[in-house]
Protein backbone atom coordinates (compact mmCIF):
# COMPACT_ATOMS: atom_id res chain seq x y z
CA UNK A 1 0.00 0.00 0.00
CA UNK A 2 1.30 3.45 -0.92
CA UNK A 3 2.12 5.73 2.02
CA UNK A 4 -0.29 8.63 2.47
CA UNK A 5 2.62 11.06 2.41
CA UNK A 6 5.19 10.17 -0.29
CA UNK A 7 8.82 9.91 0.80
CA UNK A 8 11.06 12.70 -0.45
CA UNK A 9 14.38 11.84 -2.14
CA UNK A 10 16.87 14.72 -1.92
CA UNK A 11 19.54 15.33 -4.56
CA UNK A 12 22.87 13.53 -4.34
CA UNK A 13 25.28 16.42 -3.92
CA UNK A 14 28.32 14.11 -3.81
CA UNK A 15 28.04 13.26 -7.52
CA UNK A 16 29.02 15.37 -10.50
CA UNK A 17 28.05 17.88 -11.66
CA UNK A 18 26.68 19.02 -8.26
CA UNK A 19 29.92 18.04 -6.49
CA UNK A 20 31.74 20.50 -8.75
CA UNK A 21 29.24 23.35 -8.48
CA UNK A 22 30.55 26.82 -7.53
CA UNK A 23 29.23 28.71 -4.52
CA UNK A 24 26.15 30.77 -5.27
CA UNK A 25 26.59 34.50 -5.84
CA UNK A 26 24.58 37.41 -4.49
CA UNK A 27 24.21 41.07 -5.39
CA UNK A 28 22.77 43.88 -3.27
CA UNK A 29 19.26 45.12 -3.92
CA UNK A 30 19.81 48.58 -5.47
CA UNK A 31 16.79 50.12 -3.74
CA UNK A 32 13.71 49.20 -1.74
CA UNK A 33 11.43 46.91 -3.72
CA UNK A 34 13.88 46.39 -6.59
CA UNK A 35 15.98 43.29 -7.30
CA UNK A 36 19.48 43.46 -8.80
CA UNK A 37 20.10 42.53 -12.43
CA UNK A 38 20.21 38.79 -13.17
CA UNK A 39 18.35 37.96 -9.94
CA UNK A 40 17.17 34.38 -9.52
CA UNK A 41 13.37 34.04 -9.79
CA UNK A 42 12.02 31.17 -7.72
CA UNK A 43 9.71 28.32 -8.71
CA UNK A 44 7.37 26.34 -6.45
CA UNK A 45 9.73 23.32 -6.49
CA UNK A 46 12.35 22.50 -3.84
CA UNK A 47 15.36 24.75 -4.54
CA UNK A 48 18.84 24.57 -3.08
CA UNK A 49 21.74 27.01 -3.10
CA UNK A 50 25.40 26.06 -2.62
CA UNK A 51 27.28 27.87 0.12
CA UNK A 52 30.59 26.25 -0.83
CA UNK A 53 32.57 23.17 0.27
CA UNK A 54 29.64 20.89 -0.48
CA UNK A 55 27.19 22.70 1.81
CA UNK A 56 23.78 23.10 0.16
CA UNK A 57 20.74 24.56 1.87
CA UNK A 58 17.09 24.14 0.97
CA UNK A 59 14.80 27.14 0.57
CA UNK A 60 11.92 26.80 2.99
CA UNK A 61 8.49 28.08 1.97
CA UNK A 62 9.49 28.43 -1.68
CA UNK A 63 6.95 29.89 -4.07
CA UNK A 64 6.74 31.22 -7.61
CA UNK A 65 8.21 34.46 -8.91
CA UNK A 66 9.99 35.55 -5.75
CA UNK A 67 13.62 36.30 -4.93
CA UNK A 68 16.07 34.67 -2.53
CA UNK A 69 17.91 36.65 0.12
CA UNK A 70 21.02 34.93 1.50
CA UNK A 71 22.38 36.23 4.81
CA UNK A 72 25.16 34.01 6.09
CA UNK A 73 23.63 30.53 6.20
CA UNK A 74 20.04 31.80 6.23
CA UNK A 75 18.07 31.70 3.00
CA UNK A 76 14.80 33.62 2.82
CA UNK A 77 12.33 33.59 -0.06
CA UNK A 78 10.95 37.08 -0.46
CA UNK A 79 8.65 38.94 -2.85
CA UNK A 80 10.63 41.53 -4.82
CA UNK A 81 8.34 44.32 -3.60
CA UNK A 82 9.43 43.51 -0.02
CA UNK A 83 13.19 43.72 -0.65
CA UNK A 84 15.18 46.27 1.33
CA UNK A 85 18.00 48.26 -0.21
CA UNK A 86 21.33 46.46 0.20
CA UNK A 87 19.92 43.01 0.97
CA UNK A 88 22.07 40.24 -0.59
CA UNK A 89 19.90 38.75 -3.35
CA UNK A 90 20.80 35.45 -5.03
CA UNK A 91 21.71 35.93 -8.69
CA UNK A 92 21.81 33.33 -11.45
CA UNK A 93 19.45 32.09 -14.14
CA UNK A 94 20.54 28.45 -14.47
CA UNK A 95 18.92 25.66 -12.45
CA UNK A 96 21.21 22.61 -12.51
CA UNK A 97 24.05 23.77 -10.27
CA UNK A 98 26.06 25.73 -12.83
CA UNK A 99 25.73 28.87 -10.70
CA UNK A 100 25.26 27.18 -7.35
CA UNK A 101 21.48 26.95 -7.72
CA UNK A 102 19.54 23.70 -8.06
CA UNK A 103 15.83 23.36 -8.82
CA UNK A 104 14.91 19.81 -7.77
CA UNK A 105 11.79 18.55 -9.57
CA UNK A 106 11.95 14.78 -9.02
CA UNK A 107 12.00 14.47 -5.22
CA UNK A 108 8.49 13.01 -5.00
CA UNK A 109 8.52 10.92 -8.18
CA UNK A 110 6.76 7.60 -7.69
CA UNK A 111 7.88 4.70 -9.85
CA UNK A 112 4.36 3.27 -9.84
CA UNK A 113 3.11 6.27 -11.77
CA UNK A 114 5.82 6.20 -14.41
CA UNK A 115 5.74 4.39 -17.74
CA UNK A 116 8.44 3.50 -20.23
CA UNK A 117 5.97 3.81 -23.09
CA UNK A 118 6.71 6.65 -25.47
CA UNK A 119 3.03 6.89 -26.41
CA UNK A 120 -0.05 6.42 -24.25
CA UNK A 121 -3.63 7.63 -23.92
CA UNK A 122 -5.25 9.69 -21.16
CA UNK A 123 -2.12 11.13 -19.58
CA UNK A 124 -3.91 14.07 -17.94
CA UNK A 125 -7.25 14.62 -16.23
CA UNK A 126 -10.26 15.56 -18.36
CA UNK A 127 -14.03 15.26 -18.02
CA UNK A 128 -13.64 11.66 -19.17
CA UNK A 129 -11.27 10.83 -16.33
CA UNK A 130 -12.62 8.61 -13.52
CA UNK A 131 -11.93 10.35 -10.23
CA UNK A 132 -12.54 7.45 -7.84
CA UNK A 133 -8.86 7.14 -6.95
CA UNK A 134 -8.50 10.92 -6.56
CA UNK A 135 -11.38 10.91 -4.07
CA UNK A 136 -9.97 7.94 -2.14
CA UNK A 137 -6.57 9.62 -1.88
CA UNK A 138 -8.15 12.87 -0.78
CA UNK A 139 -10.15 11.14 1.98
CA UNK A 140 -6.93 9.68 3.40
CA UNK A 141 -4.98 12.92 3.04
CA UNK A 142 -7.67 14.90 4.87
CA UNK A 143 -7.85 12.36 7.70
CA UNK A 144 -4.07 12.58 8.05
CA UNK A 145 -3.75 16.36 7.75
CA UNK A 146 -6.61 17.08 10.13
CA UNK A 147 -4.19 16.14 12.92
CA UNK A 148 -0.79 16.46 11.26
CA UNK A 149 -1.07 19.21 8.66
CA UNK A 150 -2.68 22.48 7.67
CA UNK A 151 -5.72 22.26 5.36
CA UNK A 152 -6.60 25.40 3.42
CA UNK A 153 -9.83 25.82 1.45
CA UNK A 154 -10.29 28.40 -1.31
CA UNK A 155 -14.00 28.86 -2.00
CA UNK A 156 -16.13 30.41 -4.70
CA UNK A 157 -19.70 31.49 -3.90
CA UNK A 158 -21.23 28.41 -5.58
CA UNK A 159 -20.52 26.44 -2.40
CA UNK A 160 -23.08 28.60 -0.56
CA UNK A 161 -25.77 28.41 -3.26
CA UNK A 162 -26.85 24.87 -2.35
CA UNK A 163 -28.15 23.82 1.06
CA UNK A 164 -26.41 20.45 1.15
CA UNK A 165 -22.99 21.67 -0.04
CA UNK A 166 -23.16 24.58 2.41
CA UNK A 167 -24.07 22.17 5.24
CA UNK A 168 -21.21 19.88 4.19
CA UNK A 169 -18.68 22.72 4.27
CA UNK A 170 -19.94 23.79 7.69
CA UNK A 171 -19.48 20.21 8.91
CA UNK A 172 -15.96 20.06 7.45
CA UNK A 173 -15.03 23.16 9.45
CA UNK A 174 -16.69 21.98 12.65
CA UNK A 175 -14.97 18.60 12.44
CA UNK A 176 -11.43 19.92 12.01
CA UNK A 177 -10.97 19.48 8.26
CA UNK A 178 -10.36 23.20 7.65
CA UNK A 179 -7.54 25.20 9.24
CA UNK A 180 -7.98 28.32 7.11
CA UNK A 181 -10.49 29.56 4.55
CA UNK A 182 -9.82 31.99 1.71
CA UNK A 183 -12.50 33.61 -0.42
CA UNK A 184 -13.85 36.87 -1.74
CA UNK A 185 -16.66 39.12 -0.66
CA UNK A 186 -19.22 37.05 -2.62
CA UNK A 187 -18.77 33.74 -0.75
CA UNK A 188 -19.19 35.36 2.65
CA UNK A 189 -22.04 37.61 1.52
CA UNK A 190 -24.09 34.79 -0.01
CA UNK A 191 -23.36 32.49 2.92
CA UNK A 192 -24.73 35.14 5.29
CA UNK A 193 -27.64 35.72 2.90
CA UNK A 194 -28.40 32.00 3.16
CA UNK A 195 -28.25 32.14 6.96
CA UNK A 196 -30.70 35.05 7.16
CA UNK A 197 -32.97 34.68 4.09
CA UNK A 198 -32.37 31.02 3.17
CA UNK A 199 -31.48 32.24 -0.34
CA UNK A 200 -28.45 32.60 -2.61
CA UNK A 201 -28.76 35.53 -5.02
CA UNK A 202 -32.47 35.46 -4.34
CA UNK A 203 -33.04 31.73 -4.96
CA UNK A 204 -34.05 29.37 -2.19
CA UNK A 205 -30.90 27.34 -1.49
CA UNK A 206 -32.83 24.06 -1.40
CA UNK A 207 -35.67 24.37 -3.91
CA UNK A 208 -33.88 26.94 -6.12
CA UNK A 209 -37.21 28.78 -6.39
CA UNK A 210 -36.86 32.51 -7.01
CA UNK A 211 -38.14 34.57 -4.10
CA UNK A 212 -40.11 37.84 -4.49
CA UNK A 213 -37.63 40.72 -4.64
CA UNK A 214 -34.93 38.15 -3.86
CA UNK A 215 -32.35 40.09 -5.84
CA UNK A 216 -32.31 42.54 -2.92
CA UNK A 217 -31.42 39.90 -0.35
CA UNK A 218 -27.63 39.99 -0.71
CA UNK A 219 -27.69 43.80 -0.70
CA UNK A 220 -29.84 43.84 2.40
CA UNK A 221 -27.59 41.45 4.31
CA UNK A 222 -24.54 43.48 3.29
CA UNK A 223 -26.25 46.58 4.64
CA UNK A 224 -27.19 44.86 7.89
CA UNK A 225 -23.66 43.61 8.51
CA UNK A 226 -22.11 46.96 7.67
CA UNK A 227 -24.54 48.63 10.08
CA UNK A 228 -23.42 46.28 12.86
CA UNK A 229 -19.76 46.99 12.06
CA UNK A 230 -18.44 43.43 11.73
CA UNK A 231 -19.45 39.92 10.76
CA UNK A 232 -19.00 38.71 14.32
CA UNK A 233 -21.31 41.37 15.73
CA UNK A 234 -23.88 40.72 12.99
CA UNK A 235 -23.95 36.98 13.65
CA UNK A 236 -24.87 37.69 17.26
CA UNK A 237 -27.28 40.55 16.63
CA UNK A 238 -29.13 38.76 13.81
CA UNK A 239 -29.01 35.38 15.59
CA UNK A 240 -27.37 33.65 12.63
CA UNK A 241 -26.44 30.11 13.70
CA UNK A 242 -25.61 28.20 10.55
CA UNK A 243 -23.31 28.33 7.58
CA UNK A 244 -19.68 28.52 6.55
CA UNK A 245 -18.74 31.86 8.09
CA UNK A 246 -20.69 31.05 11.26
CA UNK A 247 -18.68 27.82 11.61
CA UNK A 248 -15.38 29.67 11.11
CA UNK A 249 -16.27 32.18 13.82
CA UNK A 250 -17.54 29.47 16.19
CA UNK A 251 -14.48 27.24 15.73
CA UNK A 252 -11.86 30.00 15.56
CA UNK A 253 -10.88 29.13 12.00
CA UNK A 254 -9.23 32.15 10.34
CA UNK A 255 -10.61 33.39 7.06
CA UNK A 256 -9.31 35.92 4.54
CA UNK A 257 -11.74 37.81 2.32
CA UNK A 258 -9.92 39.48 -0.56
CA UNK A 259 -11.60 42.42 -2.27
CA UNK A 260 -12.46 42.72 -5.94
CA UNK A 261 -13.15 45.64 -8.25
CA UNK A 262 -16.73 44.38 -8.69
CA UNK A 263 -17.66 43.90 -5.02
CA UNK A 264 -20.99 45.05 -3.65
CA UNK A 265 -20.78 46.47 -0.15
CA UNK A 266 -18.33 45.05 0.71
CA UNK A 267 -18.46 43.30 4.08
CA UNK A 268 -16.40 45.08 6.77
CA UNK A 269 -13.81 42.26 6.91
CA UNK A 270 -13.06 42.37 3.18
CA UNK A 271 -9.49 43.55 2.57
CA UNK A 272 -9.62 46.28 -0.07
CA UNK A 273 -5.86 46.68 -0.54
CA UNK A 274 -4.82 43.92 -2.95
CA UNK A 275 -1.30 43.62 -1.55
CA UNK A 276 -2.50 43.43 2.04
CA UNK A 277 -4.85 40.66 0.92
CA UNK A 278 -2.01 38.95 -0.91
CA UNK A 279 0.21 39.08 2.18
CA UNK A 280 -2.55 37.52 4.30
CA UNK A 281 -3.11 34.80 1.72
CA UNK A 282 0.64 34.13 1.40
CA UNK A 283 0.82 33.53 5.15
CA UNK A 284 -1.53 30.59 4.81
CA UNK A 285 0.06 29.45 1.54
CA UNK A 286 3.38 29.00 3.36
CA UNK A 287 1.71 26.91 6.09
CA UNK A 288 -0.50 24.80 3.82
CA UNK A 289 0.00 21.06 3.45
CA UNK A 290 -3.27 20.44 1.57
CA UNK A 291 -5.17 22.98 -0.54
CA UNK A 292 -8.64 22.52 -2.02
CA UNK A 293 -9.94 25.22 -4.36
CA UNK A 294 -13.59 25.17 -5.41
CA UNK A 295 -15.20 26.91 -8.40
CA UNK A 296 -13.15 30.09 -8.32
CA UNK A 297 -10.83 30.53 -11.26
CA UNK A 298 -9.03 33.71 -10.24
CA UNK A 299 -8.56 32.75 -6.59
CA UNK A 300 -7.44 29.24 -7.59
CA UNK A 301 -4.76 30.54 -9.95
CA UNK A 302 -3.66 33.25 -7.53
CA UNK A 303 -3.33 30.89 -4.59
CA UNK A 304 -1.69 28.25 -6.78
CA UNK A 305 1.00 30.78 -7.65
CA UNK A 306 1.53 31.52 -3.96
CA UNK A 307 1.71 27.92 -2.77
CA UNK A 308 4.92 25.84 -2.58
CA UNK A 309 4.81 22.31 -3.96
CA UNK A 310 6.46 21.09 -0.75
CA UNK A 311 6.50 21.78 2.96
CA UNK A 312 9.44 21.44 5.37
CA UNK A 313 8.30 19.95 8.67
CA UNK A 314 9.68 21.00 12.04
CA UNK A 315 11.98 17.95 12.09
CA UNK A 316 13.43 18.86 8.70
CA UNK A 317 11.54 16.25 6.70
CA UNK A 318 10.16 17.38 3.34
CA UNK A 319 6.64 16.43 2.27
CA UNK A 320 4.50 17.42 -0.71
CA UNK A 321 1.74 20.00 -0.58
CA UNK A 322 -1.37 18.42 -2.05
CA UNK A 323 -3.35 20.79 -4.27
CA UNK A 324 -6.81 19.98 -5.65
CA UNK A 325 -8.80 22.15 -8.01
CA UNK A 326 -12.50 21.33 -8.24
CA UNK A 327 -14.43 22.83 -11.12
CA UNK A 328 -16.90 21.79 -13.80
CA UNK A 329 -14.69 23.16 -16.57
CA UNK A 330 -11.32 21.86 -17.75
CA UNK A 331 -10.37 25.45 -18.52
CA UNK A 332 -9.73 26.41 -14.89
CA UNK A 333 -7.54 23.38 -14.21
CA UNK A 334 -5.62 23.88 -17.46
CA UNK A 335 -5.13 27.57 -16.72
CA UNK A 336 -3.76 26.77 -13.27
CA UNK A 337 -1.32 24.20 -14.72
CA UNK A 338 -0.27 26.65 -17.42
CA UNK A 339 0.58 29.17 -14.71
CA UNK A 340 3.09 26.77 -13.19
CA UNK A 341 1.05 24.76 -10.68
CA UNK A 342 1.58 21.47 -12.48
CA UNK A 343 1.16 19.53 -9.24
CA UNK A 344 -2.53 20.51 -9.01
CA UNK A 345 -4.92 17.55 -9.25
CA UNK A 346 -8.16 18.38 -11.07
CA UNK A 347 -11.51 16.90 -10.06
CA UNK A 348 -13.94 17.94 -12.77
CA UNK A 349 -17.41 18.04 -11.27
CA UNK A 350 -19.78 20.59 -9.78
CA UNK A 351 -18.87 21.68 -6.29
CA UNK A 352 -22.17 20.63 -4.75
CA UNK A 353 -21.66 16.98 -5.72
CA UNK A 354 -18.02 17.17 -4.64
CA UNK A 355 -18.76 18.58 -1.19
CA UNK A 356 -21.59 16.15 -0.47
CA UNK A 357 -19.55 13.15 -1.63
CA UNK A 358 -16.54 14.27 0.38
CA UNK A 359 -18.40 14.90 3.64
CA UNK A 360 -20.55 11.77 3.39
CA UNK A 361 -17.41 9.63 3.17
CA UNK A 362 -15.60 11.41 6.02
CA UNK A 363 -18.71 11.34 8.18
CA UNK A 364 -19.15 7.61 7.50
CA UNK A 365 -15.62 6.87 8.70
CA UNK A 366 -16.25 9.04 11.75
CA UNK A 367 -19.29 6.93 12.70
CA UNK A 368 -17.37 3.63 12.53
Amino acid sequence: MEPIIPVYTPPDFTRAPLSEAPPVKTAPAPMHGVAPDHFHGTSNHPEYVHLGRGKWILARENRMDCTMVLKGKTLQVKEARRLKKGEPVVVGRTENGEEGILVHTTGFDCAANQSDDKFSFRTRGTRETPFSRSYDQLYEILRHDREHGHIVWVLGPAVAFDKDSRDAMQAMIENGYCHALLAGNALATHDLEAAFFNTGLGQNIYTQALQPLGHYNHLDILNMVRRKGSIQKALKALNLQNGIIYACEKCGVPYVLAGSIRDDGPLPEVIADVYQAQDKMRYFARRATTVITLATQLHSIAFGNMTPSYHVLSDGQVRPVFFYIVDMAEFSADKLANRGSAQAVPILTNVQDFMINLWNNLAKSKRK
